[in-house]
């Protein structure tokens, strides 16, 4: 008499193999996500500090050119040296006449007060046989 013996396999893996396993993929891939989150975050810590330089950068090239177009209006105040002169000039020459002087004080005393708005914004402006510098320096 023959008698096979017959062999039972099943079709699931068994739990000892595979315990834990899933726990294991979920926590690479928190792992993996968190990388990259926190790359993105840097990247946007990145982009806002060049936009605020950039910000910076287009503040100083304005308050350059107003200088410039101030001394272009007042060619006499110019020629006279009067835009040499950082003091502050309290009187105000919008309502009424100044002399080219009085107004070199007022254009530069309000440049000196814009430039206050960048960070550590400082200014000069200097003149050498009719050519004039206007350096704006900020931190």
């Amino acid at each position: 008499m023959n008698v096979e013996t017959m062999t039972a396999y099943s079709t699931q893996p068994s739990r000892t193999a595979s315990a834990g396993f899933t726990l294991l993929e979920v926590l690479i891939a928190v792992v993996v996500l968190s990388i990259g989150l926190l790359g993105i975050a840097g990247l946007q810590t990145t982009g806002l500090r060049n936009n605020q330089d950039a910000y910076a950068r287009t503040q100083a090239t304005t308050l350059a050119n107003d200088m410039a177009d101030r001394i272009r209006a007042n060619m006499a105040g110019f020629n006279a040296g009067n835009y040499d002169n950082t003091a502050a000039y309290t009187a105000t020459c919008e309502s009424s006449g100044c002399s080219p002087q009085q107004m070199a004080q007022h254009d530069t005393s309000l440049w000196n007060t814009a430039l206050a708005a960048l960070p550590s914004g400082q200014g000069t402006v200097a003149s050498n046989a009719g050519l004039v510098t206007v350096t704006v320096m900020w931190d």
